[in-house]
């Protein structure tokens, strides 16, 4: 039975968008067409969004003419669902630090640091790890990059496999950290706990008791989130391309 909260909508499923390349571009706007359509849809069925980066990175894409993205969506999954809300309200949220602790944190750190500084790539800019509630983001060329930098950068990681190297080297070096090193967008990679993928955002929803859950991503290749959320198929859980 579903739970109460959404017994307006006609159909009792759940849809679960993943945000750069599926509702917008990477790290760009929400369209008018895409919002009107999660509207539209809303009206029908459940429906939210699962992002790998912070909420306030999220909110900013997926803000419509001034709309707040909690509003918009039944449920909002930031960071793979360690940061959630269930229609506006926050669900339990989970520690990246607290699960891997300050000394392991800063020998993970220092290493990508010198790692990276090592890195001979066209051009580097600022911002190489990201720290957020749940995961540490690490960019090779850094986040500060331009749209055109980010578009030049995914092109040269095709083709020299930089992202992957570096991901190889990291699950060798910290084998025993319990970490999950998964390739993702246009230039970087996230870091956290194993279990700690998209897939987590279904812990605040298995006991809803929706028909289906389907798991939109532009993405499935074997190392990126994409592929690890969409094979978390019990029975009720599709994903879709």
């Amino acid at each position: 039975m579903v739970s109460s909260a959404f017994a307006d909508r006609p159909h009792k499923k759940l849809f679960l968008f993943d945000v750069d390349g599926t509702l917008t571009p990477a790290r760009q706007s929400v369209s008018n067409e895409m919002a009107e359509t999660l509207r539209e849809l809303r009206k029908k069925a459940v429906i939210g969004f699962v992002g790998g980066s912070d909420l306030a990175k999220i909110s900013e894409q997926l803000s419509f003419n001034g709309s707040n993205a909690l509003d918009d969506f039944d449920y909002g999954f930031a960071e793979n669902g360690l940061t959630a809300y269930k229609l506006s309200k926050q669900l339990t949220s989970q520690s990246f630090i607290k699960f891997l602790g300050e000394e392991k944190y800063k020998k993970l750190a220092n290493f990508v640091l010198h790692y990276i500084a090592d890195l001979d790539i066209p051009i580097k800019r600022g911002t190489f790890i990201e720290f957020r509630n749940g995961m540490v983001n690490v960019s090779p060329i850094g986040r500060n990059a331009t749209i055109a930098e980010r578009l030049e950068f995914q092109d040269y990681d095709k083709v020299h496999g930089i992202r992957a190297a570096f991901v190889k080297v990291l699950q060798d070096k910290f084998a025993d950290y319990g970490l999950t090193f998964a390739i993702g967008g246009q230039i970087s990679f996230d870091v956290f706990p194993h279990g700690w993928d998209k897939t987590y955002a279904l812990r605040h929803v298995e006991d809803e008791g929706f028909e289906e859950i389907h798991f939109f991503g532009d993405k499935t290749y074997k190392v990126r989130h994409y592929y690890i959320a969409i094979q978390f198929t019990d029975g009720n859980t599709l994903g879709r391309k």
